[in-house]
């Protein structure tokens, strides 16, 4: 029997959220069209796989049976895609490393110097992932090695080194009343808007909401961006203010923007990740022994490169 991967996706999400409300959200479908998809797996399967109740939705017998071999189903699945999707790359010599917004800032460069050194005749391979995608295509598959803000989605499933760290910044509109102060608080701006990643960003959009970090004040959301253009426009329109590393003050300047340090929030950090699930592969770590090289200090970029192979 030839199960859609899709269909099985969808089961998973259903059995974590107990809710197919909250799971359509999480998928980004309608409440019906999952319905639909849900009745075909269990019409294909010839059984029931959930109990439906005003309390929500609850696997049968049937259902946790297929629950426990869902997930590794999935997890296979998609080993076996990025696998594939690897092969070229890996013949032509390719690294393929994804980032979002400014990866390692200025280090950036140096590593893929390094790399280069290390590596003659191969060819490192950037992919800008919008801020849906927080693992930059590495939960995909379509990015071999992965330059990210840490943390991230299923961040267990990764290998993941941090190499810097830096103070969290507020971006504010130059008109806003708290934009001539040299530092702010953080609890001065618990009832601003802020600019949010989409939901589906999850961990990473609440990170950058510091929901964690807001003494129980929930999150005022003023707009949603999805990439530093609607990010910077937001702001500048004067919608709303958001936390941001330090260096973006430096590589988004504009007149109706200003950057402030702010107090009483965790500093962000820049980490190197790669699949756990993906088999040795040489070209990926010399791509982490160029990041160690570069961010040995965890601070500033080191003049002169040390080689370790």
């Amino acid at each position: 029997m030839d199960i859609d991967t899709r269909l099985l996706r969808y089961f998973a999400a259903v059995v974590e959220e107990g809710n197919l409300t909250r799971a359509a959200e999480r998928l980004y479908i309608s409440q019906p069209a999952l319905t639909k998809q849900i009745r075909q797996l269990e019409a294909q399967l010839g059984v029931g796989l959930f109990v439906r109740s005003r309390a929500g939705m609850a696997p049968t017998e049937a259902g946790e049976a297929l629950a426990a071999h869902a997930g590794a189903v999935l997890t296979a699945w998609e080993c076996a895609v990025r696998v594939t999707r690897a092969a070229t790359t890996r013949a032509a010599h390719t690294l393929r490393v994804g980032f979002v917004a400014s990866a390692a800032n200025e280090h950036t460069p140096l590593i893929i110097s390094d790399f280069a050194r290390r590596r003659p005749g191969w060819r490192v391979q950037m992919r800008q992932a919008e801020w849906s995608d927080p693992t930059a295509g590495l939960a995909a598959g379509e990015a071999d090695v992965a330059l990210l803000r840490l943390p991230v989605p299923a961040q267990s499933d990764f290998n993941v080194e941090v190499l810097l760290t830096e103070p969290r910044w507020i971006a504010l509109p130059a008109g806003h009343r708290l934009a001539a102060k040299d530092h702010i608080r953080f609890q001065n701006l618990y009832d601003e808007p802020f600019v949010a990643t989409p939901a589906k960003s999850g961990t990473w959009r609440d990170y950058w909401l510091a929901t964690d970090e807001r003494e129980g004040h929930p999150v005022r959301i003023g707009a949603v961006a999805h990439h530093p253009d609607e990010w910077l426009n937001a702001i500048a329109h004067g919608q709303c203010v958001s936390l941001t590393p330090e260096a973006t003050a430096g590589y988004y300047q504009r007149p109706d923007v200003v950057y402030r340090p702010v107090t009483g929030v965790s500093p962000s950090q820049i980490g190197v990740a790669w699949p756990r699930s993906q088999p040795a592969d040489d070209a990926v770590d010399a791509f982490v022994l160029s990041c160690r090289a570069v961010c040995s200090n965890g601070r500033l970029a080191n003049t002169s490169l040390t080689t370790d192979s």
